[in-house]
């Protein structure tokens, strides 16, 4: 778990004081209204465990509650694979530590859910499986990096998120399914499509089944989650935040990023998971020191910027297939932009939209990055009791196990066997790797950037938004911007789930160039604090936990 006296003779002490640890509760919240889970900010659930008003221990008990209440009871929402049998005993170790030395960061004995594609290591219990069976009791050789990061800093690893199986890189099947998961649903409407890879990682973020949530992200995973659960999602530049230990798609364009229900926990999260790792060489090009993102906070940090909308294509209802509400709503947030002091330059087109729209060059590197990469995942693995060896293995494993891995209506797998029948690092994988970059950097946002003299562009986050940023390996912050109303039509996104429906979330994107989160954090902060759109809808009535802090002290 990190530095310090983590030990099992302290984590035998600290079990031994947790019940005096919680006594403390129960007087100061006499004067101090506990923290509602639904909502709860990383900086009130830390004030609350300094204070001595509530311990790690309680937090886990009320996040295992809730999760209980709503993932396979009641609306059943599949938002979370499993939970970490050792995280009670991990709470009592911060918790005693705490006591002793005071909290090491921010997230000290604060819970956090990690996608399950994201490594932990075997001794807690946990899987790391991507939502395959193939890789069930299979074991890492080690924590992921950005894991061994919240260990450091004393946060608790609470469980794992269920996904779209291998991060939606198996083949034509709705958002949010996994053999080992089931099919993931949104909590603003019932059976609701709750989008992206990320899908349980925004779901448990989005009802306070967790204080926090990481999500990973290669072409719109943690995106389009925030931008459907009204939540909070950083896509970090690739090479900010470490992909060791992550089951991969391409290192080219996979990033880890924190899913929130605040800019400012998503900063306090990025803060501590960004920085160098020398098991993933990509983040040793990033700018140091590591900023405190928590200083990008200022309602002021539009004053006098200059945000750009690039209308070509990302808001053509007929190449992206946005409902027309979408687009009603994103002209009033850049309407807020503007009484934020920003200067709206509309149009600010990339000179390559329609290129970006129209090619095949990021299919084809992920094709062969996958395979490549996939292939050295299996490989690295200490063991694994399935005999999946290889993509090709992977494949043959789904059809020999079709109860698992292909139930009606899930029985896909053509993106799998794309990737089988690629070659490797040829000269067509190279060319697209290069246009790939000069359509979404050079040629599409650094130049759209350049040309009209901007801070960053906006946009709403439904559509091809994520693209440009995904091919470039650049940075996307999306913040809640409104829900879908009423008399929307209700449309099928899979056999079980819906979108759009009435009341789901819409999201909105501030984008920028590489390394540029910290303004893209001050920009999305300042819109969010002026319009609140997060606190203007709950999840539908089932769908919210009932469990709260004043249930599980003292028990």
């Amino acid at each position: 778990m990190g530095a310090k006296l983590l030990t099992f003779f302290w984590a035998w002490l600290a079990l031994g004081q947790s019940l005096y640890i919680s006594r403390p509760v129960v007087s100061a919240s006499i004067t101090t209204p506990l923290p509602d889970l639904y909502e709860a900010s990383v900086i009130e659930l830390q004030a609350g465990l300094t204070s001595g008003q509530f311990t790690s221990i309680d937090l886990i008990k009320a996040y295992f509650a809730r999760i209980e209440e709503v993932n396979l009871q009641g609306p059943v929402l599949r938002a979370v694979i499993e939970t970490n049998p050792s995280a009670l005993q991990e709470a009592a170790v911060l918790d005693f530590e705490r006591l002793t030395y005071g909290p090491r960061s921010a997230l000290h004995g604060i819970p956090v859910l990690v996608k399950d594609n994201i490594a932990t290591v075997a001794f807690e219990g946990m899987n790391t499986t991507a939502g395959s069976y193939s890789l069930l009791n299979s074991v890492v050789p080690d924590d992921a990096g950005v894991v061994k990061r919240l260990r450091e800093a004393g946060a608790i690893i609470l469980g794992k998120a269920n996904l779209s199986e291998w991060a939606h890189f198996r083949g034509n099947i709705a958002s949010g399914w996994s053999g080992r998961g089931g099919q993931c649903t949104n909590a603003y409407y019932p059976n609701a499509d709750p989008c992206g890879s990320s899908a349980g990682s925004g779901v448990s973020a989005s009802i306070g089944l967790t204080a926090v949530a990481l999500g990973t992200e290669t072409d719109g995973s943690i995106t389009c989650p925030a931008n459907q659960n009204n939540v909070v999602g950083i896509k970090p530049t690739v090479g900010l935040t470490s992909r060791a230990g992550v089951i991969p798609i391409s290192e080219h364009q996979d990033t880890v990023g924190p899913l929130t229900r605040s800019v400012t926990d998503a900063a306090i999260v990025l803060s501590i998971i960004a920085g160098p790792d020398p098991n993933d060489n990509f983040t040793l090009a990033q700018p140091m020191p590591v900023p405190d993102y928590l200083m990008a906070l200022s309602n002021t940090s539009l004053v006098g910027k200059r945000i750009g909308v690039p209308r070509a294509v990302f808001l053509n209802d007929s190449l992206t297939g946005n409902d027309p509400y979408v687009n009603q709503i994103f002209e009033q947030a850049l309407e807020t932009l503007q009484i934020l002091g920003a200067t709206i330059v509309d149009p600010a087109d990339l000179p390559s939209a329609y290129e970006i729209y129209e090619s095949n060059n990021e299919t084809v590197v992920l094709d062969v990055d996958f395979k490549v990469q996939l292939n050295a995942w299996f490989g690295s693995l200490v063991a694994n009791p399935s005999g999946v060896a290889s993509l090709e293995d992977l494949i043959m494993f789904d059809n020999s196990n079709p109860t698992l891995e292909e139930p009606a209506g899930y029985t896909d797998q053509s993106i799998l066997i794309e990737s089988q029948a690629t070659t490797g690092f040829n000269a067509s994988y190279y060319q697209s790797l290069a246009f790939d970059k000069e359509l979404g950097a050079t040629n599409g946002i650094d130049a759209a950037l350049k040309m009209y003299a901007l801070d960053a562009l906006v946009l709403p986050a439904p559509g091809y938004t994520t693209v440009p940023a995904a091919i470039a390996g650049y940075p996307i912050i999306t913040v809640p911007l409104g829900f879908y109303p009423e008399n929307v039509t209700i449309g099928s996104a899979g056999p079980e789930t819906v979108y759009p429906a009435p009341g789901v979330p819409i999201g909105l994107s501030f984008l920028g160039t590489a390394w540029s989160e910290y303004s893209l954090i001050s920009f999305a902060y300042a819109y969010e604090q002026k319009t609140q759109t997060r606190l203007q809808r709950k999840a539908y009535a089932a769908a919210i936990p009932t469990t709260q802090l004043e249930d599980v002290i003292g028990q």
